[in-house]
């Protein structure tokens, strides 16, 4: 086949939004009874929980649900999207990774039911359900707490490359602590190395003589500071506070116990599951355009 013939195929395949489906079982039949999971890495316990909770409700119902990793990459993402939609899903949820919710345009102009978790997408309409943490209002929650335990400075250590539920977080942080007059920096490993992250939170933690709090936005991130604080003999909460987000509670076996502000992958996943299954049989009644799953203090010792 020409380079010219090839490429004037492809202009009319995405002028025409074609698709192959990929039985001719699917042409047959309305619902393939199949349901498509996309999240940004299915190797963090989030997305295991997350696919739990999901699969508990659709199992009952005898539906398949297919999960695919974007490696929190757009790219990847919009493959799978368009794989999944020459399978013929009857839904997609997605944990999106990517900042725009127009990239997402192409499931709303198939018809499909989609239900977004975790993460926010800008200008997301109101028609399309997303189910999130109130992760704003659990940081300033905690700002306040900080406060009455006499820290005047909070490092925010988060991992951030295009999108994630850490931004709200990090807002939550800074539009309370300029209320309180705590002092609040911020250090992304996105892109870095383990010394070059250990290197540079040691120098700031030395910069000042502020009571300091070290805040993981997210679970994995604590092994990261656990790791420093052993490399330069730090003891929580003796020479610095220590505070994370996570996903379940393992971390009380550390020491005295960490303190966490811990989510629920697995309701969060639930409700997006019951959500979708009532978009596939066009049950809107009672759908809202955000669902909040609120977040557990967790008492620790590292405070």
């Amino acid at each position: 086949m020409s380079v010219a013939t090839k490429e004037k195929i492809e202009n009319t395949i995405k002028r025409l939004n074609y698709r192959p489906f990929s039985s001719a079982r699917d042409l047959r039949t309305k619902n393939t009874k199949t349901i498509g999971v996309i999240v940004g890495n299915t190797s963090n316990i989030f997305s295991s929980l997350l696919f739990t909770g999901i699969y508990e409700i659709f199992q009952p119902f005898e539906y398949s649900v297919l999960l695919l990793n974007a490696n929190n990459s757009g790219k990847e993402e919009q493959r799978g999207i368009d794989r999944l939609l020459s399978q013929r899903v009857d839904g997609f949820i997605i944990q999106p990774s990517q900042k725009k919710f127009s990239s997402y345009q192409n499931i709303i102009d198939s018809g499909t039911p989609l239900v977004m978790v975790d993460r926010e997408t800008d200008r997301q309409p109101a028609t399309i359900n997303k189910v999130i943490t109130n992760n704003y209002i659990a940081s300033s929650e905690m700002v306040l707490e900080l406060d009455q335990r006499n820290y005047k400075r909070i490092i925010l250590i988060c991992n951030i490359k295009v999108i994630s539920a850490q931004t709200p977080r990090i807002n939550g942080f800074v539009d309370t602590a300029k209320k309180k007059n705590i002092y609040v920096e911020t250090i992304n490993v996105a892109g870095h190395t383990d010394n070059w992250f250990e290197d540079n939170l040691y120098q700031m933690i030395q910069s000042g003589s502020y009571q300091t709090a070290l805040v993981t936005l997210m679970g994995p991130l604590l092994f990261k500071v656990l790791a420093f604080c052993k490399r330069f003999n730090l003891a929580f909460p003796r020479d610095v506070g220590l505070l994370s987000f996570d996903d379940w509670n393992w971390s009380q076996f550390v020491d005295n116990g960490i303190d966490l502000i811990e989510q629920s992958p697995l309701d969060i996943g639930r409700k997006a599951g019951i959500n979708l299954y009532h978009s596939i049989q066009h049950d809107l009644k009672n759908m809202r355009s955000i669902d909040i799953v609120p977040v557990k203090r967790v008492q620790g010792g590292s405070l």
